[in-house]
């Protein structure tokens, strides 16, 4: 695995990128006992100038202009053209281990760095993880109860009300939709729970939470027979998309995925979402949702025949029009690059970028949706202290313009 990754890295931390703004004071001072005087380029140069030329810094760059002076900083911070003018910034990846703070390291794949980053609201890495716009959600993995919403760069942070339903559900998942021009989100929350003394039929609900009013409604609830809800979900064109899993009680064991759908815009339909369920392309050992660019993209770990939990490679698959298209195969030189593999993996991905890393090891590979290229990120600075010790991640769009 280590031959196959580059040997070098290097890492700032957040600190770097990213302090208060100081006070503006005199940019430029007299010199010669007050004769000469020098004049600053800033002093000179206007604000629309400005804002124009920070369109072509990377987000990084961006965060140490920041503390620049007050000015810069107001500008940054406050300008709509800057950040619907700017030059598109590629999601960071945020890679983290079981300890008792959330701190990690954020990948940059533009300047191919990687950043300390501390994260609010995150006690221990067993949560839930959607992202999207610039803000990130978190779901507690105990109660499934305790829902965030955060701005890893800016730390703005906010925690929602508590959801309705069940307290305790055997299966959960969260999914984040930001609008772009409102900077307003909605957070689904779908719960999956075993019928009480019935191995067949499994509580199927999905909640819907909306920043404008901060309450929480319930969109959808019916009873699934011989198939479960997941921990995986994505929205897609107000469409939410869950994986479900065959509980195998019917015998219907192959294929163990499937994909249902549920339109949260339109009007409640009295049509069984099983009803419209999407087969998967293939048997697979895990499955993982991601919305790139509006589209839905499966990234599936393909199952040995005749044996379903061994993994023999992944795939990536696209949907149009409830068809399955494949993009791409991870060479097998790629796949050994991660060493011993679990069936299961982290993967998300946001416009075309999709980041794979499995739970065992640091390692992680980015495959580009448009250049159909795959490549292993810089080596990042956590270290493995124990045979046994888990790592996970999740990318994020850095931005500074967004609260939560």
């Amino acid at each position: 695995m280590i031959h196959l990754m580059e040997s070098s890295w290097d890492y700032l931390p957040v600190d770097h990128i990213r302090t208060p703004a100081f006070n503006s004071g005199v940019v430029s001072e007299a010199s010669n006992g007050g004769n000469d005087f020098s004049v600053s380029l800033d002093a000179v140069v206007p604000d629309d100038i400005l804002e124009r030329i920070f369109t072509f810094l990377p987000i990084a760059s961006m965060m140490r202009a920041t503390s620049v002076c007050k000015r810069w900083h107001g500008i940054i911070y406050s300008s709509r053209f800057v950040w619907t003018h700017m030059l598109p910034q590629r999601p960071w990846y945020f890679m983290f281990t079981s300890n008792e703070t959330a701190a990690g390291y954020a990948f940059d794949p533009i300047l191919r760095k990687w950043y300390d980053l501390e994260l609010p609201y995150i006690d221990k890495s067993s949560c839930f993880v959607s992202s999207s716009c610039g803000l990130v959600c978190f779901m507690d993995n105990d109660n499934r109860n305790t829902i965030s919403v955060s701005n890893p760069i800016t730390k703005s942070c906010r925690r929602l009300l508590e959801p309705p339903g069940e307290t305790l559900p055997d299966y959960s998942t969260i999914a984040m939709k930001v609008d772009r021009l409102s900077h307003k989100y909605s957070v689904t929350l779908a719960k999956s729970k075993q019928i009480p003394e019935d191995f067949v039929r499994w509580e199927f609900s999905v909640y819907k939470y909306d920043s404008s009013s901060g309450t929480w409604v319930t969109s959808v609830s019916e009873v699934f027979i011989g198939w479960r809800g997941g921990d995986d979900s994505v929205i897609c064109e107000g469409v939410l998309y869950c994986l479900i899993h065959s509980t195998g009680v019917l015998g219907n064991v192959n294929p163990r995925h499937g994909l249902i759908m549920y339109d949260l815009a339109g009007e409640p339909s009295e049509t069984s979402l099983m009803q419209t369920s999407i087969s998967v392309p293939c048997s697979l050992t895990c499955g993982r949702l991601v919305n790139l660019n509006e589209k839905l993209v499966l990234v599936g770990g393909i199952a040995k025949h005749n044996r379903p939990d061994i993994i023999k490679g992944i795939g990536i698959w696209e949907l149009h029009e409830k068809q399955w298209h494949e993009v791409a195969r991870m060479p097998h030189k790629f796949f050994q690059g991660f060493g011993e593999l679990d069936d299961v993996f982290a993967c998300s991905g946001i416009d075309d970028l999709v980041y794979i890393q499995s739970y065992g090891a640091t390692a992680l590979l980015v495959f580009d949706m448009m250049q159909k290229q795959w490549r292993w990120s810089v080596k990042c600075p956590v270290s493995k202290r124990f045979p046994l010790q888990l790592f996970t991640g999740f990318c994020f769009e850095p931005r500074l313009d967004i609260a939560a």
